[in-house]
């Protein structure tokens, strides 16, 4: 791993970006920051960032990006309003408080929400993942910017992963400085939750193997990857270029199986595979090079599962791909989503909405805080409108990093590592609720904007005349820069 990949020199973005990579490697930290004192912490930190931060890359697609990202602001603002104040504009007064006036026999002040002023304290998560994203996209637009994002990332959950694997040899009913009241026979790093922490160390994982890969093809000259010499090309590559990646590659799928995460694990798998696939799929031979590609990554993860992930086997085994309670759960979401389908019941209120819609075959046992679908548990607290806005919105932000990675050919890493970890989260979120926890969420919203804002860099260039060409004049640290890019160009040309 060269130094030289993170070296940050004096720009006018450098106090910008020192705060996000420090918000980047911090966010999992503080048990996942799941309490509001760290989401408030990293709210202002990423605001601080986001005011310091220079605009001088961003060009008109992202504008686009940036306004798409305002009417969603505006519709979260909207929703807000309606649930917090004594007067909304259309949302009707929900009947609980008139119910509760009546057993009381007092006057109560009624609300949309069941829970009063509960939305405004739930607020920050999203925003602390809406501030990330803008940020992704701002300072994502430089390339440099955008692949210090990918290792930082990896290098910090790499850091986590290794902690994860020795406290739970050294101490596995400690996390951090309290003790573990669940999980305590699985690996969860920083993280309450082992299935948080699966697709936390997966999608690390998903980056150091693109990173490896790219390492790997940067080293082979020819244009079409030759699977005769393969092997021998790259036995060549010198070990110190190659070395330290695999062994922190290693250590996030040791951290990844320990987690025994069934939906994580295999998301994850299934996420690399894809992963090399679409990166190398200009090498694969054109007749069932990708089906091949896929299948031998299938063998590949069920080898890995047998050898590393046997506590993952076994319960899938045992109790199969989905829980009978989550099921439950989710006939239960829906019923709460029909009584309320335009404005919810109220941001962060699920818990108080759920136990009258709880179903009597779900066990008794313990509390059903989350509705272990964030899809179903946002539609429930905020309204179909506004949850089918957001979709809408990832169903955009997939199709362009998409339609980047397939206009690309260098630095298409940066937009297929958002791609790939993008979609493991969201798929993952639909089983659990790994994105309504800031310490994986606010990292990777950063990777998701980084993506984005390098996606759209491809639309727009037209053909342009040597004579159009104005003539401009650089500072010493964009001169830099530009050498530096022009050098990296040299390097991938042959790519």
């Amino acid at each position: 791993m060269r130094i030289s990949r993170l070296n940050i020199r004096w720009s006018r973005d450098l106090p910008a970006t020192a705060i996000l990579f420090f918000v980047v490697a911090c966010a999992p930290f503080p048990f996942g920051s799941t309490n509001d004192i760290s989401i408030a912490f990293w709210c202002l930190c990423l605001s601080a960032a986001l005011i310091l931060a220079s605009t001088r890359a961003l060009r008109t697609a992202h504008l686009w990006l940036l306004a798409g990202i305002g009417l969603i602001v505006a519709g979260y603002a909207f929703v807000l309003h309606e649930q917090l104040s004594d007067h909304p504009f259309v949302a009707p007064f929900d009947p609980i408080w008139k119910r509760a006036s009546e057993l009381l026999q007092v006057p109560i002040a009624p609300s949309a929400s069941i829970v009063k002023n509960e939305a405004f304290f739930a607020l920050g998560a999203p925003l602390a993942n809406i501030l990330a994203i803008i940020l992704g996209i701002v300072l994502g637009a430089e390339r440099q910017r955008a692949r210090q994002i990918l290792w930082v990332i990896a290098i910090s959950g790499t850091i986590y992963a290794l902690y994860g694997v020795l406290s739970f040899v050294i101490e596995p009913t400690m996390i951090l400085w309290r003790d573990k009241t669940a999980y305590i026979g699985s690996v969860t790093g920083t993280f309450i939750n082992r299935n948080t922490a699966a697709v936390y160390f997966g999608s690390c994982g998903v980056v150091w193997i693109l990173l490896i890969v790219e390492a790997i093809r940067r080293h082979i000259p020819e244009r079409q990857l030759s699977w005769k010499r393969l092997w021998r090309d790259v036995s060549q590559i010198p070990s110190h270029e190659i070395l330290p990646q695999l062994l922190a590659l290693l250590i996030c799928f040791m951290a990844m199986f320990m987690t025994t995460s069934r939906a994580g694990v295999s998301l994850s798998l299934l996420a690399m595979i894809v992963s090399i696939t679409v990166f190398l799929r200009k090498d694969l031979p054109r007749r069932f090079g990708v089906w091949i590609s896929m299948g031998g990554g299938v063998v590949g993860a069920i080898g890995l599962l047998q050898l590393l992930g046997s506590r993952v086997s076994s319960r899938f085994d045992s109790q199969g791909l989905v829980d009978e309670g989550r099921l439950e759960a989710w006939q239960s979401t829906l019923r709460i989503i029909a009584d309320r389908p335009w404005f919810g019941t109220g941001m962060g209120t699920f818990q108080w909405a759920f136990p009258p819609y709880r179903s009597p075959n779900i066990s008794i046992r313990g509390v059903w805080d989350r509705a272990h679908s964030t899809p179903l548990e946002l539609a429930s607290e905020v309204g179909l409108p506004l949850a089918l806005l957001i979709a809408l919105a990832w169903v955009i932000m997939l199709a362009l990093l998409a339609k980047g990675i397939s206009r690309r050919r260098r630095s298409v890493i940066v937009p297929l590592a958002a791609a790939a970890t993008a979609t493991l989260a969201l798929i993952h979120s639909c089983l659990d609720f790994t994105l309504q926890i800031p310490g994986y969420s606010i990292p990777f919203f950063v990777l998701f904007g980084a993506g984005l804002a390098r996606s759209c860099l491809t639309y727009g260039a037209g053909p342009v005349s040597r004579g159009s060409l104005p003539k401009v004049s650089l500072d010493n640290a964009q001169e830099r820069d530009l050498k530096d890019n022009v050098a990296q160009l040299r390097i991938e040309k042959r790519v």
